[in-house]
């Protein structure tokens, strides 16, 4: 089967196409045929920043060709999407059943990893910001496969002011025509009035003015890998808090409210309440220019990889 591997020394011209053997589910795992990869910013990060080669993960689509020991929830033959943690970039991906959901007859392989992983990121860091009707938000990277459902998963909880915040103008529209009330970029010196909810996607040098934008008793989520340093006294003068949110911690230790906001995620898919924002489909031996895409922080939604 056709792999893409890593090799060191940062960017993304060290991703190469090789062939190797088609690997075997173990227990409790299922090997599925991929029709679809979600490309992920840690991910596109750990190939830039890391000191040693990394096995890709990233949300894979497909169907289940064979079931590891002990696997009853699923069977071959059933089209499933999952978060893969090493060789997502594969023809053939290893799926932990903990991790690996159903997709609806209705949906495709592509539309799965644009809204399954991204839509209960989203939803898990609104959820965690203790969001009510009426309060105002501000939601980072919000042209990001996470982004743009987190702006509709305010719009649906009834927030009074959501403000996406991007890097480039060239955005704008883009964002708003997903919900955005109003837009502010990265440079701008003002954000705008103070904001009782922010769900930052971004971290790095952008989480110290982002806490400098809550409001008294205002709560920022941070949901990305790009880490970032708080100052203290920043929280103290506004009685405000800073909450870190993992998907995976609420998957393997509240598996119940994971089940529950995935289905209630693809309800609000058939509603129409959410809608899936793919920039492109890319071939999995172009992975490279999708990381580079992604890098330069030029995709309106999520990336994909097509096997």
């Amino acid at each position: 089967m056709l792999r893409i591997r890593h090799e060191v020394n940062g960017g993304p011209e060290v991703l190469f196409a090789e062939e190797v053997d088609r690997p075997e589910a173990g227990a409790g795992e299922v090997l599925i045929r991929v029709e679809a990869v979600g490309v992920t910013l840690p991910t596109v990060r750990k190939v830039r920043e890391g000191s040693e080669p990394i096995s890709f993960g990233g949300e894979v689509a497909g169907e289940i060709v064979a079931a590891g020991a002990g696997v009853t929830a699923f069977a071959v033959g059933e089209r499933v999407t999952g978060l893969c943690f090493a060789d997502a970039y594969a023809e053939f991906a290893v799926l932990n059943t903990a991790m690996t959901s159903r997709i609806p007859d209705s949906a495709s392989a592509v539309e799965a990893v644009a809204l399954v992983r991204s839509g209960l990121v989203a939803r898990g860091a609104y959820e965690a910001a203790r969001t009510e009707q009426g309060d105002s938000v501000l939601v980072t990277a919000a042209a990001s496969a996470v982004g743009t459902l987190a702006l509709q998963y305010a719009k649906a909880g009834g927030a009074a002011r959501v403000v996406a915040a991007v890097s480039s103008a060239a955005k704008a529209d883009f964002v708003r025509a997903l919900g955005a009330d109003e837009v502010v970029l990265y440079e701008d010196v003002d954000w705008g009035d103070p904001y009782d909810v922010i769900l930052d996607g971004v971290g790095g040098d952008l989480l110290a003015p982002a806490v400098r934008a809550l409001a008294t008793g205002g709560r920022l989520v941070a949901f990305s890998s790009g880490g970032g340093t708080v100052e203290a006294y920043e929280l103290l003068v506004r009685g405000a808090s800073v909450i870190g949110f993992q998907m995976r911690a609420i998957a393997i230790a509240k598996p119940e409210l994971y089940d529950l906001w995935l289905r209630e995620l693809w309800q609000m898919r058939d509603a129409g309440t959410l809608r899936t924002a793919v920039h492109e489909e890319i071939p999995l031996g172009e992975a490279a220019r999708a990381h580079t895409l992604i890098e330069q922080r030029r995709n309106l939604g999520k990336v994909v990889l097509i096997p």
